[in-house]
């Protein structure tokens, strides 16, 4: 059952190594069955270091649905998503993922992602990029105006 569109991921990974247009990634989002969404990596050919194939998938199908979360999907990747990645499916919120490729298997190729977990369990203080917080009291008008909104939608 879930063969089918790893397998889908990971020849489409190979499609986009092949045609050139960026890495050996891709992922899609299926739905009651169905493929609503395909992404491949495009960090290169986009010059965009965010055009992941989960994102990318991600967004595609939040487009589809017409929504912002993916409860009822099922997201499968031809590796196992890196952090930035991982961000985005929780904050999508399908209701699974699947996944072929470990990271071990991305590092070996050349796609090592542990030193971004080794900094996030690094105080920000300690971290190679150098993070400082600023206007702190006044970082908290954006909030404020959010509690207060009464047309926000909650996420």
């Amino acid at each position: 059952m879930y063969e089918p569109f790893l397998q889908r991921a990971i020849a489409l990974a190979i499609e986009n190594v092949n045609s050139g247009q960026g890495g050996p990634f891709a992922a899609l989002i299926v739905k009651d069955g169905k493929i609503i969404a395909e992404g491949a990596n495009r960090v290169t050919s986009a010059s965009d270091p965010t055009a992941h194939a989960e994102i990318e998938a991600i967004r595609q199908a939040c487009r589809v649905l017409g929504n912002f979360q993916l409860s009822g999907c099922d997201l499968y990747a031809s590796c196992e998503p890196c952090p930035m990645c991982f961000g985005a499916i929780y904050w999508a919120r399908p209701d699974r993922v699947l996944y072929a490729a470990s990271a071990a298997d991305a590092a070996a190729a050349g796609f090592d992602d542990a030193f971004i977990y080794e900094e996030l369990r690094c105080p920000p203080s300690d971290r190679r990029l150098s993070i400082t917080q600023l206007l702190h009291p006044e970082a908290l008008r954006p909030f404020q105006a959010w509690l207060s909104s009464s047309s926000k939608k909650p996420y």
